[in-house]
């Protein structure tokens, strides 16, 4: 049986690693494709974004801020 294969994307240097090679706070992931892994900066980004309009939802709920 084959172990399944995930990727991580390396904050310091930029590479797509196959597995866990470089420090936990060195690297995004894990993505089940190179290709995410590829696009982990842009992944992040649009998540931190959803994230902080759901914040900022949240915070203004029952007021007329947006």
């Amino acid at each position: 049986m084959t172990e399944p294969q995930e990727w991580y994307y390396n904050t310091v240097t930029g590479e797509v690693e196959l597995g866990p090679q470089s420090p936990m706070q060195n690297r995004l992931g894990p993505y089940a494709t190179r290709e995410d892994a590829e696009k982990a900066l842009e992944i992040a980004k649009k998540r931190n974004k959803k994230w902080e309009d759901q914040d900022r939802d949240w915070n203004n709920w029952g007021t007329d801020k947006k």
